[in-house]
């Protein structure tokens, strides 16, 4: 069963000037960074309100073929479940993995292909410092 939206992401050209829209303009707060192995933050997550967050990835994209749409993501009671659920359904659905942010995914496409992440927190989701549940 679907919870709630868990977050939007967007591809920006300028992940810093991107972030303070965000947080200086709109009063999103900033939950954590993304940090590749070469110690190079790429990404951040910005706490909306309750459950919700924006994920901002730095990256270029081209401007009016798909903007910077990268993905959606929906929470989820049991991630295995609604995975097996799905696939029985004939959907392709990819095998759940933790993510960097400790909390269980799958991916999946809408027949446009707009991709649709499923997403299971965990204890140690870097989320639980600002989730209300």
């Amino acid at each position: 069963m679907i919870k709630r939206l868990a977050h939007v992401c967007f591809t920006v050209k300028d992940l810093d000037k991107a972030s303070a829209f965000y947080t200086d303009l709109l009063g999103m707060e900033q939950a954590f960074d993304f940090i590749n192995e070469e110690a190079v933050r790429f990404g951040v997550y910005l706490h909306v309100g309750e459950n919700s967050f924006v994920e901002l990835f730095q990256g270029d994209y081209e401007e009016g073929n798909a903007g910077s749409y990268k993905h959606f993501c929906l929470e989820v009671e049991n991630l295995e479940e609604m995975v097996a659920e799905l696939r029985d359904k004939g959907l392709e659905v990819t095998d759940p993995k933790l993510g960097m942010d400790q909390s269980w995914q799958s991916w999946l496409a809408d027949p446009d292909g707009n991709r649709i992440e499923l997403h299971q927190y965990t204890p140690e989701s870097k989320q639980r410092n600002w989730r209300t549940d």
